[in-house]
């Protein structure tokens, strides 16, 4: 049995597994505590079946429910610290009914220090109150708590997004949500959409963001008009963590470390590399205008080290106060964390069919032959990472019976250090089979054609990046009592509603001196010519896709985003006659966001006066030419001036429409549009000798002021209609139709090349991009037995037009480029389980085991230029379409958990899953094919354990990526036999402890 059938047949196990306790003929008891006082819902009321020694406790919204009773007539009783017993006697249950008991408990004391029933905020902290959002809201949503994402292990947004069923995380940082990447998802905080200073997407990147700061991560999948229109693959919003219900101090610190790093002596760094304690090295490392046309200070390639340490802490000081019926309060947090990993396992490897229906063979950079100068690009790869991630945030609100104000500011600061080390052994063994560079009389060695051919190679990056983000944000609510307004007995106006946001947003990176080195090198070998033996030597290998570069570039990197956004929301709420409550709703939104890149470019073949003797050197391969480069006589300098600088611009308006009619008790229709105008510049500031790559072109050219700027503007009706259908209590039908965009980036739309290290995949864009239209399609069936239980299918799809591609093409030299095709379609199945075991069998009372499971089936159509291409003399195949990127085959969770109240004893396994991935569609280059690129399936494996000690102590010991699994791509098509290996490493197992304590004051 397969994998995928095995899985089906366990979700369909557990989804009946309610229907087969059902059947069993007993009963149910549920109702809502509420408080007599204040006509509101009691939270944490304990409500008991005397006569059967059962107790459960209501939820914030004063829910309780006794699943599995036995026929009978049963007493209840109902009380709370502060209010009076209650005591319900006669309650009758009769086989597979439902018996409603409501209680209204009064308080012993009148005094007005016990109003502290209302917070500031809906609390969602919990995967209970997630549930019940879940069934209020009218959007298809899944959510992950601040409660589900400790268990979890997951330390930051992105870790708990890969938890939300049809979600997943690209590049460790951008969601992807049921197949669709960061283009197609708008990630947001508190529903503002940030600013990104990422130097390839608009997108946010989640990784900044840590858990001790969040309450909640939702995920919209369906749009409604009063959501941002790119909202197509869904929408993530990060609902940071509101006032406390108590007033609290905290603090919690951790210690961790990666088996594939700690103890180690020879972790991958440089010299002067680092992140230091607070992040804040750029200033140290500032353009060597001085040394222009001479020797520049600083390394130029890796260096071993020992290994450094993992830790994190968090502080959190909170509470509020009553002021006769005016209730302030406010939040502090400050978090610190310091993180590392390492590899020396990676493989990245190119290959491509050199010949139609031949077998994959290296690329290589030249024609491989007798006597040629050509190299291959199989790299085995070390890396290694530091990070330092901190910041804060604070709130203060202010509410009364009608109104609240919020005031937020957040401040993030991520700083990475990286390490890499890419080298080529592995071409020269390809193409000479049993080579053995140590022996220079070896037979191969002789001559000196084994010298140009596929020799070794070496590339080195040394990265430092410094990220801020810092978000303002002031928002509203208001409720107006008016008069009752009533048609006769048809509808019944309720009090409106307005809320508002204004905020003000930055972000920034910077990544100053980031130093890329490459070489080639000769083993020792015999000249016949000279009849010498000569020395083995360093050469300086150009593997940049401009002549003018030579073998070392130092690169300044400034890039800044702003963004001004705006909200209102107008709501008229009123009540039919069935009693159903309904709305109507306008608003409207603006958005505006700027910019400006900038790039500072270096290089040591700048200047005519580079000296032959210094483009060698003399040393064994063990040897490093980069311990010894910063001494010799190099000239660095801008002369090239390459760069491509640019302000870009982005101004979203919208307004819209939309109501929430209730047709009957049980059934109603949302539905509306939106009306969104996009207008996105870009101005490119090249420099006098930058070239770029139009669509087309053979190869580069010059690129002039005004060749490739953007001028783009858009106006969209954007309508939604949604249909939601309660038969039963508990049993929900949604479906939906949605129309909605996806927006190019400034990257894709920029000319600005692209490349991770010297050797490695360029990235061009293209500023002819078109934006994307989406109609979407859900339906979904959610039924919650019980509080906190849940069985859910859903069903979507996705129509594209003009979706938004990653291609390889060729102008000289391989490279990925973004282009429009025609059309695309995204298909796809979602299953999701929660079930409490308690509610079955007393004995696994605190036992909850669930998943998700999403399937997706996608596709997109070639563009006639493309299909041309592989059709061309050469190529020789007919490939009309391929999977869409970023959509994996699959995707599934599953969890079991454990809750031990009396003991305080917490316990969580995770185990995650992403399938086969398409993340580089089909090309080709100088007449060979290169199929598409897919990372495959891999797990991993989560657990966590904590332990309550007294009152106010946690302690708690995690273990992340148990699995540790290989993570791989492949190239892959039904044109080569089997896959090819594209790229490999491992991320290693992290253990961490530690030590919180929560005390209230």
């Amino acid at each position: 049995m397969s994998r995928l059938s095995f899985l089906l047949l366990v979700f369909a196990a557990l989804l009946l597994l309610p229907v087969a306790v059902s059947a069993q003929q007993f009963g149910q008891i549920r109702g809502i505590v509420n408080d007599n006082d204040f006509e509101l819902p009691l939270g944490s009321a304990k409500v008991t079946i005397v006569d059967l020694n059962r107790s459960v406790t209501s939820t914030e919204e004063g829910n309780y429910v006794f699943n599995e009773v036995p026929p009978g007539t049963y007493t209840l009783t109902f009380s709370k610290p502060g209010y009076t017993r209650q005591v319900k006697g006669g309650v009758v249950v009769a086989p597979a009914q439902s018996t409603e008991v409501d209680a209204q408990l009064s308080g012993e004391f009148t005094d007005m220090e016990e109003f502290v029933v209302q917070d500031l905020q809906v609390e969602t902290g919990t995967q209970e109150e997630l549930l019940v959002l879940r069934q209020e809201i009218p959007a298809l949503t899944s959510s992950v708590s601040a409660e589900f994402m400790s268990q979890a292990g997951a330390g930051d947004a992105a870790a708990a997004l890969n938890l939300v069923s049809g979600a997943t995380v690209q590049d460790g940082k951008y969601a992807v949500v049921r197949g669709l990447p960061d283009r197609y998802v708008n990630s947001q905080m508190n529903s503002v959409r940030l600013p990104s200073a990422d130097p390839d997407k608009r997108a946010v990147q989640l990784d900044q963001f840590p858990s001790a700061v969040i309450e909640s991560v939702r995920v919209t999948k369906t749009f409604t008009p009063d959501q941002q229109g790119d909202a197509s693959g869904g929408a993530v919003n990060i609902i940071l963590k509101s006032v406390p219900k108590e007033n609290i101090l905290k603090f919690s610190s951790s210690v961790g470390y990666n088996t594939q790093v700690r103890d180690r002596k020879d972790f991958l760094t440089y010299r002067g590399g680092g992140v230091g304690f607070l992040g804040q090295e750029a200033g140290s490392r500032p353009i060597q205008w001085e040394n222009e046309g001479d020797v520049w200070h600083g390394a130029v390639g890796t260096t071993r080290n020992d290994a450094p340490v993992d830790h994190k802490w968090t502080f959190t000081v909170g509470g509020k106060h009553d002021f006769e019926g005016i209730r302030v309060g406010g939040l502090l947090n400050f978090f610190y964390e310091k993180d590392s990993g390492f590899f020396d396992n990676g493989i990245d490897d190119s290959y491509w069919v050199d010949d139609p229906g031949g077998p994959m063979v290296p690329q290589t950079k030249g024609n491989p032959g007798p006597g040629n100068d050509y190299q291959t690009r199989l790299f085995d790869v070390t890396k290694g990472t530091q990070e330092v991630k901190w910041g804060g945030m604070g709130s203060v609100g202010l509410e009364t019976e009608n109104h609240t104000l919020n005031l937020l500011y957040m401040y993030t600061r991520v700083t990475e250090d990286k390490a890499l080390l890419a080298e080529d052994i592995r071409g020269k063994q390809y193409f000479f089979p049993g080579y053995d560079y140590t022996s220079p009389t070896a037979p191969i060695s002789l001559g000196s054609r084994a010298t140009t051919e596929a020799p070794h190679l070496r590339s080195q990056t040394l990265e430092y990046t410094e990220r801020e983000t810092q978000t303002l944000q002031l928002s509203g609510t208001h409720s107006f009592d008016l008069p009752d307004l009533q048609v006769k007995n048809v509808l019944k106006l309720l009090p409106p509603e307005v809320d508002w946001t204004l905020a003000r947003s930055n972000s920034s990176l910077y990544q100053p001196d980031k130093r890329l080195f490459s070489s080639l090198w000769w083993a020792e070998r015999f000249d016949f010519g000279t009849f010498t033996l000569e020395p083995a030597e360093y050469r300086p290998w150009k593997a940049g896709t401009d002549f003018l570069l030579g073998n070392l570039q130092r690169i300044w990197k400034d890039i800044t985003e702003e963004s001004d956004q705006q909200f209102m929301n107008f709501k008229f709420p009123f009540e039919q006659w069935t009693g159903t409550e309904g709305y109507v709703q306008f608003g409207f939104f603006n958005d505006r966001v700027h910019r400006t890149f900038n790039q500072e470019s270096f290089s040591n073949f700048a200047t005519d006066s580079y000296e032959l003797n210094a483009q060698r050197y003399e040393a064994e391969w063990d040897e490093f030419w980069t311990d010894v480069f910063p001494q010799q006589d190099h000239e660095v300098s801008q002369v090239v001036d390459i760069d491509v600088d640019y302000k870009g611009s982005q101004h979203i308006q919208a307004w819209y429409w939309m109501v929430d009619l209730p047709l009957t008790s049980f059934a109603k229709v949302v539905g509306g549009f939106r009306y969104e105008t996009t207008d996105l510049q870009i101005i490119l500031e090249p420099g006098a000798n930058a070239f770029w790559i139009p669509e087309g072109a053979a190869g580069p050219v010059d690129l002039n002021p005004g060749d490739a700027d953007v001028n783009f503007t858009q106006y969209d009706v954007l309508p939604a209609l949604a249909v939601e259908i309660e038969p039963l209590d508990g049993l929900t039908f949604r479906y939906a139709y949605t129309e909605t965009v996806a927006r190019q980036t400034f990257k894709e739309l920029t000319p600005v090349n692209q490349q991770e290290f010297l050797g490695g995949d360029i990235f061009v864009g293209n500023p002819n991009l078109k934006m994307s239209a989406v109609r979407n399609w859900d339906l979904r069936m959610d039924y919650v037995p019980y509080p906190g239980g849940l069985v859910s299918v859903s069903w979507f799809r996705k129509d594209v037009t003009n979706p938004i591609e990653t291609v390889q093409q060729s102008a000289g030299f391989t490279f990925t480029r973004p282009i429009n095709y025609p059309e695309g379609t995204l298909e796809g199945y979602e299953f999701e389980l929660r079930q409490k075991l308690g509610e079955f069998w007393e004995p696994l009372r605190g036992l909850t085991v669930g998943g998700n499971l999403t399937l997706i089936e996608s596709e997109v159509q070639l563009p006639q230029s493309e299909i041309d291409i592989f059709k061309s003399p050469g190529i020789e195949l007919d490939i009309t379409s391929r999977h869409m990127t970023n959509a994996p085959e699959r995707l599934y969770n599953l969890f079991l958990t454990y809750d031990f109240e009396p003991t305080g004893t917490k316990f969580g396994i995770f185990y995650t899953v992403r399938g086969d991935t398409l993340v580089a569609g089909a090309g080709t280059s100088t007449g060979r094919f290169i199929p598409s690129v897919y990372e495959t399936e891999f797990g991993t494996l989560n657990l966590s354990l904590s332990q309550k000690i007294g009152k106010y102590i946690q302690v708690k010991f995690s273990a992340k990526n148990l699995t540790n699994p290989e993570i791989q791509s492949v190239y892959r098509s039904e044109f080569i036999d089997g896959d090819v290996l594209r790229s490999s490493h491992t991320k290693g197992i992290e253990y961490s402890f530690g030590v919180s304590a929560t005390i209230p004051f």
